[in-house]
């Protein structure tokens, strides 16, 4: 009886998608696509998904931890339902960025890396995000970006995201 693969068929898909944009033998190249699409159908990136993505992607696996343990947008532990990743760098926190991290770490009561009691949050400083005019920023979920966040914003971001 063969084992059930670690990926759904759609995810399989959408990674040899992301493959083929390279010539066959880089393939490897795909790495950050395939931890994205694995991240985003099981929430985190466990060993085993990892090893898969490694097999996957004919590499070594020590290369794809390299990978997923560089990026901040890659969670190697399971997060709350929302995570919540603000950027603190020089330009943000001149705009505000440490005061809204303190704001969001007292409001959610939890410190960076943290969830929430109710796994509802995970707050994680995040490096630059490439949006300094628009700082303070912070990225939900590694897909939306909020500009300009201040504390009464990201009341009402939180109060969405509920």
């Amino acid at each position: 009886m063969n084992a059930p693969l670690p990926l759904s068929p759609d995810a399989l898909a959408r990674i040899d998608e992301a493959i083929a944009k390279y010539p066959p033998d880089q393939k490897q190249s795909a790495v950050m696509a395939a931890l994205t699409i694995a991240q985003d159908e099981k929430g985190w990136l466990s060993t085993e998904t990892m090893d898969f993505v490694a097999r996957y992607l004919d590499m070594p696996p020590i290369a794809v931890y390299e990978v997923a343990s560089f990026y901040s947008m890659y969670d190697l532990k399971p997060t709350g339902k929302c995570k919540l990743a603000i950027c603190t760098n020089l330009p943000c926190a001149l705009q505000g960025a440490t005061a809204a991290a303190e704001h969001l770490k007292q409001k959610l009561g939890v410190e960076f890396g943290a969830t929430t009691a109710d796994g509802a949050f995970t707050l994680k400083e995040a490096e630059c995000m490439g949006a300094c005019g628009d700082a303070p920023v912070l990225l939900v979920n590694n897909k939306r970006m909020a500009c300009a966040m201040t504390p009464d914003k990201l009341d009402r971001l939180i109060e969405e995201l509920k």
